[in-house]
């Protein structure tokens, strides 16, 4: 008799403790690299919001593997390869985060990569490294990203240009993988395609005087004038100071260039019809689902990057939700599996749908804010350039760029 009471007891037993291991399912933390100080600040809270946007959802229907999902952040300076190299270490070893969205800044994700996320094999997603040096990074499969390669917006930049009817330009570049990388393709496809490229020339971050860089440049008689560096860095500084000097009569920038801040200080009517590039949202069901959630959440839906953030936030929850731990291991061919077809569509904010699907053995193909994002064997994804310009003092958009 009192063994089968101790037996009926264990029976008893074996669904309380499946309830209480349950009840006691461990959190699950992302990490976010980005410049919060130095020459992108401004830009990095919006994007580290969209970010943020993905992980209130996600816990908002139902939390992650029975968890609730947390991101902590770390700071990239997104021009020192040492403070990138440690907000790394910090995110990988010390908080012990699953994966991270970022970097931010080319170099930072690089930095950051060779020093903390390879050696800890920790997968990495950036809404906003756009450097061509990423594609051939040995990064063991762990380096993705959410926005196109500058290969290809260099491209789209100079095409663009040319259909402005300029053909002479001069090219400065803050010299960083992301400045001479895309420097290096804008240029390539201007003289490809019939413009001249009178000088492109690097220039160091950070400096208070740029006026020799652009006396140089100005002499070799060209009028127009691409900058393709930071708004809050030397995109700022250089852009005033040729505004200053009237040597230039249109400016061009890239997507660091893209915030109403490089425009402080400066005459509106000197920068009007400025012309941009950015990456942006494709026309599909996920932007807009995407751009109701920030307006919901009191962000701008328009942030440059933030929509990249969120798929990228959003994929690494998924990938993981897929694989069903919170194991570092194998998430890169989760990542792979969570955005690609075949398999269900999921748009932002159908995070319930997905576990459901998940939990039925069924496969998921996540289609996002800023593109579908099927991955190359490099982490790459194709994407959308968008034409911004510069009205009554403000960066507005004109639509895709082609």
């Amino acid at each position: 008799m009192k063994v089968l009471k101790k037996i009926a007891l264990s029976a008893v037993a074996l669904p309380v403790l499946a309830v209480a291991s349950s009840a006691m399912a461990d959190d699950v933390t992302l990490g976010f690299a980005g410049g919060f100080t130095g020459p992108i600040e401004s830009l990095t809270p919006p994007i580290f919001e969209g970010a943020k946007i993905a992980v209130s959802q996600v816990n908002a229907q139902g939390g992650i593997l029975g968890g609730t999902l947390n991101i902590v952040s770390a700071d990239t300076t997104c021009a020192d390869a040492t403070a990138a190299a440690n907000a790394g270490d910090k995110l990988v070893n010390t908080d012990k985060v699953v994966a991270i969205v970022g970097a931010l800044c080319s170099g930072a994700t690089i930095s950051a990569a060779n020093n903390a996320a390879i050696p800890g094999n920790v997968v990495m997603i950036s809404p906003a490294s756009t450097s061509p040096a990423l594609t051939t990074l040995e990064d063991n499969d762990l380096v993705f990203r959410t926005a196109p390669s500058d290969a290809y917006q260099g491209d789209v930049l100079a095409r663009l240009v040319l259909s402005k009817g300029i053909k002479e330009v001069a090219v400065t570049y803050v010299n960083n993988d992301y400045g001479k990388g895309f420097a290096d393709a804008f240029s390539a496809s201007f003289t490809a395609n019939g413009g001249t490229v009178t000088a492109s020339e690097g220039h160091e971050d950070g400096k208070a005087d740029y006026r020799a860089e652009l006396g140089s440049l100005a002499a070799t008689g060209a009028q127009d004038l691409v900058i393709l560096a930071y708004a809050n860095g030397s995109g700022q500084t250089i852009l005033r100071q040729a505004v200053e000097s009237g040597d230039f009569s249109v400016f061009i920038g890239g997507d660091g260039m893209v915030g109403d801040e490089v425009l402080t200080g400066i005459d509106p009517t000197a920068v009007e019809g400025m012309i941009a590039t950015k990456p942006g949202t494709p026309e599909l069901p996920g932007a807009d689902l995407y751009a109701a959630a920030a307006t919901e959440a009191g962000q701008d839906p328009t942030a440059i990057f933030a929509p990249q953030a969120y798929d990228a936030a959003m994929i690494l929850a998924l990938a993981i939700q897929e694989k069903g731990s919170a194991d570092r291991d194998g998430m890169s061919e989760a990542v792979r599996k969570v955005a690609s077809a075949p398999g269900e569509i999921i748009l932002p904010g159908e995070w319930s749908k997905a576990v459901s699907i998940l939990a039925s053995g069924g496969d998921i193909n996540y289609e996002g804010a800023a593109g579908s994002h099927e991955f190359d064997a490099a982490g790459d994804v194709p994407g959308v350039i968008v034409e911004m310009t510069v009205q009554n003092g403000h960066f507005v958009e004109v639509g895709a760029a082609m």
